[in-house]
């Protein structure tokens, strides 16, 4: 073993040679594959096909939006509400009193 100061070691190259792609014929295949008719996918991209489908048919847009706006809307008050507490009110002076920690 060679023992060598302030130099490092070249990368290791690797040959890939992509492949074609056509974007428009993959598409073609998965909406063959959707509707049941025969496709050159295989098993395993066929059920990968069907669990993005069912993945995203839960998460469709404006589904959850509703549930989103009323958790910032609540964020949003008790982000106020605390904020009123401490700035406009006497609370703290109180607590840190309460505590031996304040006048």
């Amino acid at each position: 073993m060679k023992f060598i100061m302030f130099r490092t070691n070249k990368p290791r190259r690797f040959n890939y040679q992509p492949r074609y792609y056509d974007p428009e014929k993959e598409a073609l295949e998965r909406r063959k594959a959707e509707m049941g008719l025969q496709s050159k996918l295989t098993e395993q991209e066929k059920l990968r096909l069907k669990i993005r489908s069912r993945w995203h048919q839960d998460t469709e847009p404006g589904t959850f939006k509703g549930y989103k706006r009323l958790s910032m809307l609540i964020y949003a008050i008790v982000i106020l509400s605390g904020l009123y507490l401490i700035f406009m009110t006497d609370m703290i002076d109180n607590l840190l009193t309460a505590f031996g920690v304040g006048k």
